[in-house]
């Protein structure tokens, strides 16, 4: 009787230390459940400061990114405090960029902006950063997870405007080349927006619009050879970004074709230049204000940090149109 009294005796204490155990496990996950509320609260609220900024982009060889950087550094500075901006290049890896959204959350970063180099690919380091508190805002590329503000040019104003331009200068008729590139929104947009132009000129016919030019001035370069190869005729060239359109005048240059214009997207350090060379074929381009969506970018994230929302959260940037004719009033980059 008295070893079962003491087997008895010793089943109870294990139970009860067993439900014990799983009380102080439900506490401790409901406890680090309110550290993170609290911390998401304490990130946005009237009194809280903005003291570091993480800039993650695509490569900062890259004039664009070069002026994404200095855009969030000016607006920094004007709001003072000694904010602190860090800006890194991912050489447009996904892998690489993922590591430095990682390394901002665990540096408790306050704002993070990003250019994402793949919209699906970096949903779940946004998702840890935003669950972690962090104010995330993606910056010219949209991204397929929730984000605190979507900040980018309107880039079907900017397909819209070059297309105009170019029914404009030819009258309403001639045959029209778009140099595609890789296909995400930014380039979709531009291209339905040339599209959407060009449509209501019926004596206008658009020769080719799938080849990949892939953004790059070897790829522009490639592709518009091939083109000018197939078409003995061409009368207008629309590239979905300056880098292409630089690569394309080098081909109109090396097949010394002149009968044609190239009209571009960006506003960029080489459009300028190409622009500037009586003998090329480059005639405007539909520039962007990287610099100015950076700042904008600052602005909103700190303005959510201290619990104050945009109306909208997507925030669509001007392009503007610059010609050989107004190239002396632009500022460019």
């Amino acid at each position: 009787m008295k070893r079962i009294s003491l087997i008895v005796g010793i089943l109870g204490f294990v139970v009860v230390s067993c439900t014990n155990g799983v009380k102080n496990d439900n506490t401790a996950t409901n406890s680090n459940n309110k550290a993170t509320n609290i911390s998401a609260e304490s990130l946005t609220s009237p009194n809280k400061k903005l003291q570091t900024i993480g800039v993650a982009l695509g490569d900062l060889g890259n004039p664009f990114y070069n002026a994404v950087q200095k855009g969030a550094e000016i607006e920094a500075q004007k709001i003072g405090g000694n904010i602190r901006v860090n800006a890194v290049s991912s050489a447009f890896d996904l892998n690489q960029q993922s590591n430095q959204i990682e390394n901002f959350t665990a540096a408790n970063t306050d704002l993070i902006i990003l250019s994402a180099v793949d919209k699906k690919g970096v949903k779940p380091v946004i998702d840890q950063a935003r669950l972690a508190g962090r104010v995330v805002i993606a910056l010219d590329s949209a991204v397929d997870a929730d984000v605190d503000a979507m900040i980018s040019s309107n880039n079907i104003q900017a397909g819209e405007v070059a297309c105009q331009y170019i029914a404009d200068r030819l009258k309403g008729q001639g045959s029209v080349v778009i140099l595609n590139g890789t296909p995400m929104d930014s380039i979709n947009q531009r291209v339905g927006g040339c599209e959407k132009s060009l449509s209501k000129y019926p004596n206008i016919k658009l020769i080719s619009k799938e080849q990949n030019a892939e953004g790059t001035r070897d790829g522009g370069l490639r592709v518009m050879s091939d083109l000018l190869t197939t078409f003995p005729k061409i009368d207008a060239v629309f590239a979905t970004n300056d880098q292409s359109g630089v690569g394309a005048d080098l081909a109109a240059k090396q097949a010394r074709r002149k009968e044609f214009f190239i009209v571009g997207v960006d506003g960029s350090p080489d459009a300028t230049k190409a622009m500037e060379d009586k003998d090329g074929v480059f005639a405007a381009t539909a520039a962007q204000n990287p610099a100015g969506m950076a700042q904008k970018a600052v602005q909103i994230g700190n303005d959510i940090i201290q619990g104050k929302k945009p109306e909208s959260p997507n925030i669509l940037i001007p392009v503007k149109l610059v010609t050989r004719e107004n190239l002396s009033n632009y500022q460019g980059w």
